[in-house]
């Protein structure tokens, strides 16, 4: 059995240069049908003199004829209209045909932007993101359009870099405890005289390199979670106090700064805010751990709450190393450690990035400071609560 595949003919579509076009057509017919009408008229009450005569008035031809005046206007009326009609509907014709090729004409040079952008959207990939349409017209609408894909292309462009250089961080620093891990197994198996102790040392590595592999992975699923809910509303929320969210981490890296011998100022006034208690938590944490990390011998470390009607906010401070205040945006990237990339320092360089998110999260905000003599200050505003405020913890750890 043979079977015949009929190709279907191309359905004409109403774009909008075809559209543009017969409505200009549609418009110009209408116009010159209306002033052919008017013509018409005017013509037919000019040709009317006999009304001021006397009836029965006589009129005498070049051709030696004699006929009425009446009669004799009334035959000249006629042949003028025809005239005037069928003239009229000649140019009439002339000028839409000639008015219908212009429109399409112009409309297709006013929407070439538009076949520019939908040429460049299909040409678009991960590989050609560096297209432009740079559209050189004239300031008008579709310059608008044209600027404004542009604009939106820049902004997907660097999404993507970030997301390559995201990525390919997330697996240099998974890589490295992994290799860690693989070397110490390797280099204490392949040794025939390996004792106990050795052993033992290979086991504190690689229980130090998992550690940092678990922590990584915990921080990526933090910072996966809050920029999920970035923009959108929070799955989980609570009244929560960011006074009470620095006391516990100030609690928990008691045994560092002890360390260190920092000296801890706190003023811990009510903060109250709502949201999601896990993330705020790890938002406080991620601060102090930083401030504490990023310090030296005998330095400073400050952290302050308050909130009025409309905000609350959560100030921590440190001394440290010198930072660029030109560097200060890049440290809220992905694993930025302290303004540097160092490969093998403490932490994962997740920690501002996920303060960030999680602020965004809240429809809050944060900024930094760099500290004349080194150190930074770091401030996080979100909108305040509209409960009453509970009474803040006061933590105080000594160097």
């Amino acid at each position: 059995m043979t079977v015949y595949l009929t190709r279907r003919r191309p359905r004409l579509r109403p774009t909008l240069r075809l559209r543009l076009t017969l409505l200009n057509g549609v418009l110009l017919i209408g116009a010159g049908a209306i002033l052919l009408l008017l013509a018409w008229l005017l013509v037919g009450d000019a040709l009317r003199p006999t009304e001021q005569l006397q009836p029965g008035t006589l009129v005498e031809l070049t051709d030696g004829r004699t006929i009425d005046a009446r009669q004799w206007q009334e035959q000249l009326v006629q042949a003028h209209s025809r005239e005037l009609l069928a003239k009229g509907l000649v140019a009439l014709l002339a000028i839409s045909i000639v008015g219908v090729a212009g429109a399409y004409a112009v409309a297709g040079r006013a929407l070439r932007p538009l076949h520019q952008v939908t040429s460049t959207a299909r040409r678009l990939g991960e590989a050609t993101l560096d297209q432009r349409i740079r559209y050189s017209g004239a300031d008008d609408e579709v310059a608008e359009l044209a600027g404004t894909f542009d604009a939106m292309l820049d902004r997907i462009g660097g999404a993507f870099e970030a997301q390559k250089r995201f990525v390919a961080n997330a697996s240099h620093e998974l890589r490295t405890p992994l290799a860690v891990m693989r070397t110490e197994i390797d280099v204490t198996m392949a040794d025939d005289e390996a004792d106990v102790a050795e052993y033992r040392r290979m086991a504190t590595v690689v229980r130090d390199a998992s550690e940092r592999a678990n922590n990584l992975v915990d921080a990526l699923l933090v910072l996966a979670r809050s920029e999920a809910q970035a923009g959108r509303r929070l799955a989980r929320k609570a009244p929560t106090d960011l006074a009470a969210g620095a006391s516990s981490a100030l609690s928990a890296m008691r045994v560092e700064a002890t360390r260190l011998k920092l000296q801890v100022d706190t003023t811990l006034e009510p903060a109250p805010v709502v949201g999601d208690p896990g993330l705020l938590e790890r938002l406080a944490g991620n601060l102090v751990e930083n401030a504490i990390r990023y310090n030296h011998l005998h330095g400073r470390l400050w952290v302050r709450t308050g909130s009025d009607p409309e905000q609350a906010w959560l100030v921590v401070g440190n001394t440290g190393f010198e930072v660029e205040q030109v560097d200060v945006p890049g440290l809220f990237e992905a694993f930025r450690r302290g303004g540097r990339e160092r490969t093998g320092a403490r932490g994962s360089g997740l920690g501002l990035s996920i303060v960030r998110a999680v602020c965004d999260a809240h429809g809050g905000t944060v900024s930094a400071v760099a500290q004349s003599g080194g150190g930074l200050e770091v401030t996080v505003t979100l909108p305040a609560a509209d409960t009453t405020p509970v009474v803040a913890a006061s933590a105080v750890v000594g160097g």
